[in-house]
């Protein structure tokens, strides 16, 4: 069979095209399993944590004893202690089975549990096991947050914790080490549970070592995937170039990585305008897979909306961030931010908080304007009208900025400093979605964006346009904003920009001109 990208489940070297991460693996094993160190794999959903056991699994079993569970579907685990003690009995024995342990080992192990002290009487049947086996034991679980929010788990993360410690003492025989995979960090239970149960804030996962690995691909690791599959396929593409768009986008979440590249091998090849491979992996290749993504509904993006509708002050954080350029000092002992990291949605830039990636800003835009679509008299209209900004299949960008200053004299001409401060942005992105909807992709480019200055980059079947926003603060800020814009032309290397200027001045002069320097050109729209 040939090899497939994965984005179900967990990659299999022999089947999946996969980023390399055997160095990983590798320092897993060397800074923490050799070392004896019990630690949380806590990240965001689908980046990548199942593949990671099942690698470290696979590399363990050469020299360790490994029980690999998972949480997934074990709820009635967590109804009593009996019922999680005789299920982690059956789990474990289930391991131990597959690895051929000794006779002897398996039947003690299956001996009956103490009816009236479970918890205890598995801390003795994991003790007897680590005693008896020639292999040290290795115990990991995946979806582990599924129930961290119940005592009954804690109860059992406090047996493995109170072993620790007599191990450390040399008292016990128990696990070499101790790996519990989720999104959720264990060692900071508050994030789910309510807050009426402070008992519960202090998780006796205090023993667990911080997990320091990065997790996310490099422009490196995605080149390690694309070779893989460019040696099988032939298809000319300027690997480097492509990882490193792949990057820009994705930042390197695994998911959306693996997904894009996906898409292109199975969606893009074939279409009437990327008809061969050699065409569908170029950059234009990515973007139109890049717009399959944004617009198909996927597990990743469902839970972004109902993490937003769970917390909404970390909806209103992201909207200030994307809309009003408001800059949050990245603090993770905050709790709004340490949710929006732990769910994958927010990042550290510098010391000011950023959402993650390219490709989940856009997503967020595209959540966040389709609600205020609903009624809004500027989207139906362009909605409407949109065909006339399409001229031989090309966007005509100096049309698009031209009708604004018109829509928006009409709809909102009338409105005050303070709502079109507010919305500004909002508006000119609520006009221009449906005018690029299905053929192209914009994106905020985050390093300009501030409370007075947005900058939009708009994609277009391989054309690139620049747009920035600039809330007007005076003549001589003004001018400097004329100078920046044709500056970022020069690193873009465009011959012509937009500048659109909201101008609060009562003696403000609003219409369009078109400014020339160094052989360049903006058209400037100012209302």
């Amino acid at each position: 069979m040939p090899k497939k990208f994965c984005v179900t489940g967990t990659c299999i070297p022999e089947k999946n095209y996969m980023v390399d991460i055997s160095k990983r693996i590798d320092t897993i094993m060397h800074d923490y399993i050799e070392n004896g160190q019990y630690f949380t794999i806590n990240r965001a959903r689908q980046y990548g944590k199942t593949t990671t056991l099942y690698l470290l699994e696979r590399r363990l079993q050469k020299e360790y004893l490994v029980l690999s569970l998972s949480f997934e579907a074990v709820d009635e685990y967590f109804e009593s202690l009996e019922n999680l003690a005789e299920g982690l009995v059956m789990d474990i024995g289930t391991c131990l089975q597959e690895q051929n342990v000794a006779k002897e080992i398996l039947e003690e192990w299956n001996r009956p549990l103490s009816v009236k002290f479970p918890m205890r009487s598995l801390g003795m049947k994991i003790s007897n096991l680590c005693k008896a086996s020639q292999k040290k034991v290795v115990l990991m679980i995946d979806e582990v947050d599924k129930s961290s929010d119940n005592q009954i788990f804690l109860s059992f993360l406090g047996l493995l914790r109170e072993k620790y410690l007599r191990w450390q003492q040399g008292k016990d025989v128990t696990f070499q080490s101790v790996i519990l995979a989720g999104v959720y960090d264990v060692k900071t239970l508050k994030l789910k549970l309510h807050p009426q149960e402070e008992s519960k804030y202090n998780s006796p996962w205090n023993i667990a070592v911080d997990f320091q690995i990065n997790m996310s691909f490099s422009v490196k690791d995605i080149e390690s995937m694309l070779s893989e599959y460019e040696n099988e396929h032939q298809t000319g593409m300027e690997i480097l170039d492509i990882a490193t768009v792949l990057y820009e986008y994705t930042s390197g979440y695994p998911y959306l990585v693996s997904r894009i590249c996906q898409l292109v091998d199975e969606r893009v090849v074939g279409t009437a305008q990327f008809p061969d491979v050699a065409s569908a992996w170029t950059k234009e290749g990515i973007l139109s897979a890049i717009k399959l993504l944004l617009k198909e509904p996927n597990t990743l993006f469902d839970d972004m909306t109902k993490k937003l509708l769970d917390y909404p002050q970390l909806k209103e954080m992201i909207q200030n961030i994307l809309f009003s350029g408001v800059d949050f000092p990245f603090k993770r002992e905050m709790p709004l931010i340490d949710l929006g990291v732990t769910f994958g949605f927010l990042k550290d830039r510098d010391g000011i908080v950023a959402v993650s990636n390219r490709i989940f800003e856009t997503q967020l835009y595209d959540m966040f304007l389709a609600e205020l679509a609903v009624n809004n008299k500027l989207y139906m209209e362009t909605s409407a009208n949109r065909n006339q900004f399409i001229v031989s299949g090309m966007l005509q960008m100096d049309l698009v900025m031209r009708k604004f200053f018109e829509y928006y004299e009409e709809i909102y001409g009338n409105n005050d400093q303070k709502f079109v401060e507010e919305n500004g942005r909002k508006l000119f992105l609520l006009y221009l979605k449906p005018i690029i909807n299905g053929t192209g992709n914009y994106y905020v480019e985050a390093q300009t964006r501030d409370y007075r200055r947005t900058d939009i980059i708009v994609d277009y079947k391989g054309k690139r346009f620049i747009v920035e926003l600039k809330i007007w603060h005076g003549n001589e800020y003004h001018m400097r904003g004329e100078e920046q814009l044709f500056e970022y032309l020069d690193y873009y290397r465009e011959d012509k920009g937009y500048l659109l200027s909201f101008n609060f001045n009562k003696k403000k002069k609003t219409g369009i001109q078109e400014l020339n320097y160094n052989g360049k050109k903006i058209l400037e729209v100012v209302v």
